[in-house]
């Protein structure tokens, strides 16, 4: 058992993970737990794993399990608020880590802890120089395949479930169901939008700098 093991039984953890990073429509949604001590088997024996390893329905409602039963936090950056982020940054990772750093500042504003794992999406350093007091005194393991550890799989059906709700919210003000990922359904989606409402629509509904955004307006121009 490694260190960082020994630490999260002994004193708890905060894992953190993110949806709709890859999801050309609606928002990009962190969220976080903190896993008290001895609660692994708790998580284990309610099934709590992996969002990609769950159908929609089923993270929903492992999602609300675990709101009920532990201290969490999300933060969700719509499209229209991504759309200026990433103009100004040109960089993904940077807007992961202040979203992450947001979620771990407000765990930690309401629970003492010093681990947090996260998912390791870029360099560790962006997560770093985003944490902010009380952030910046924490042991942060950014780990491949992090999910792996059920405060970063409960973190994840958590961010999951609000991209599935806020998605969906989206769609129903656009009139049109919005699919998730970036497939060929997604741009016929795009298309239909714009065509619809015109270019501005997708400053609304989707991530701009998604390589579909010139094939969709690519379509409507012909």
């Amino acid at each position: 058992m490694s260190q960082g093991d020994l630490f999260s039984q002994a004193s708890g953890r905060i894992g953190t993970d993110e949806s709709g990073k890859g999801d050309y429509f609606g928002p990009l949604v962190v969220a976080g737990i903190y896993l008290p001590p001895d609660q692994d088997k708790v998580l284990r024996e309610l099934g709590v794993r992996d969002s990609k390893r769950c159908s929609d329905r089923k993270a929903i409602e492992l999602a609300s399990l675990i709101k009920k039963g532990y201290l969490h936090a999300i933060v969700v950056i719509g499209p229209s608020r991504y759309n200026e982020l990433y103009e100004r940054l040109r960089n993904l990772n940077r807007i992961l880590a202040w979203a992450h750093a947001r979620v771990i500042e407000n765990i930690l504003a309401q629970v003492p802890c010093s681990l947090v794992i996260t998912d390791q999406f870029g360099d560790e350093f962006y997560v770093r120089q985003a944490l902010m007091k009380l952030g910046k005194k924490v042991e942060l393991l950014q780990r491949v395949r992090a999910e792996e550890d059920l405060a970063v799989a409960a973190a994840s059906l958590l961010a999951r479930a609000e991209f599935l709700k806020r998605l969906e919210a989206l769609g129903k003000e656009v009139g049109l169901e919005l699919p998730k990922g970036s497939s060929p359904l997604v741009e016929k989606a795009g298309v239909d939008l714009v065509q619809r409402f015109g270019e501005s629509i997708l400053d609304k509904v989707a991530k701009k700098h998604f390589k579909l955004t010139k094939r969709v307006l690519s379509y409507v121009q012909k």
